[in-house]
């Protein structure tokens, strides 16, 4: 019966549950706060040489200032491909061309805006919440089978409420990780 124990891996599961809270805080670098962040390009791409390429992968990408961005292109050829990119990214940035380097103003944020972003944080942390509970689910069929196997009411018990016990913790760190992310958004 203590080999049904074992097949339980708290913590892979707890693993899997801190990669959907690192996962939910990627997502929330993405979101433009009014303050200039490298990450804030991360989901941009751009059409170079017939395929879809990441703007960091043909572009070196600077913060000079709290509300400046420059992307220094390194092909010539791209720098119209990447100004496209950009102004279409639905991220509200018009850069300005200066050779091959763009410069990308900061523009502040209305409160519509900031809104918007807020129930955009709140949509990528219910994902991260769902990712938590099916992270949990699986944790709960492997007890079903560890049961199945034998194991004892009393272990699946104390397995269960582990399993619990991680799940509420994690889901704790991602209301906390949306909480202070829309505080940053909702800042004037």
């Amino acid at each position: 019966m203590s080999d049904d124990i074992e097949d339980i891996d708290v913590d892979a599961l707890k693993k899997r549950m801190d990669g959907a809270l690192a996962a939910l805080k990627g997502e929330f670098a993405t979101l433009r706060t009014g303050r200039a962040s490298a990450s804030m390009l991360d989901n941009v791409v751009v059409e170079a040489y017939g395929v879809t390429t990441p703007i960091n992968q043909c572009a070196t990408i600077n913060v000079p200032e709290p509300r400046m961005m420059t992307v220094n292109i390194w092909d010539k050829s791209l720098v119209n491909a990447v100004d496209k990119a950009i102004r279409n990214s639905g991220l509200g940035i018009n850069p300005v061309m200066d050779g091959t380097t763009l410069r990308l103003p900061i523009p502040e944020l209305n409160e519509e805006r900031r809104r918007e972003l807020a129930k955009l944080a709140g949509q990528y942390t219910e994902n991260a919440r769902v990712a938590v509970r099916n992270v949990r689910r699986d944790g709960m069929d492997q007890l079903k089978k560890a049961k199945a196997a034998g194991m004892g009411e009393d272990d699946q018990k104390i397995w269960e409420d582990e399993i619990q016990s991680l799940t509420d913790t994690a889901i704790k760190k991602i209301d906390a990780a949306l909480e202070a992310k829309q505080e940053e958004i909702m800042q004037v």
